[in-house]
């Protein structure tokens, strides 16, 4: 399964990223494509759409059986403690952000 957080996507990337994905809320795509068309799918994205940003979540073999990938500059960041992946909105106090 793949997760697709989008930030500043243009009306025409939305429409191709409807094709594999459903849109349950704006700009949040979701989906089950194999790992091929998934990469397919953001190397268009990457090329086509300056300005815009993804967190993306997609399965993987790992213990919590995800991992989390950004692109662009997402207004949350995925962060790695204690080997677990999480995302951060924001930190309370700068110094002790593990980013």
């Amino acid at each position: 399964m793949t997760v697709l957080i989008a930030q500043d996507a243009p009306p025409a990337i939305r429409g191709m990223l409807k094709r594999w994905f459903i849109e349950p809320k704006p700009n949040v795509f979701v989906g089950t494509v194999n790992r091929r068309t998934r990469d397919k799918v953001l190397g268009y994205v990457r090329r086509n759409a300056a300005g815009m940003s993804l967190l993306i979540v997609t399965s993987e073999p790992t213990c919590q059986g995800f991992k989390i990938q950004r692109w662009g500059d997402p207004d949350r960041r995925e962060v790695t403690l204690s080997g677990l992946q999480l995302v951060a909105e924001a930190w309370i106090d700068d110094e002790d952000a593990p980013f």
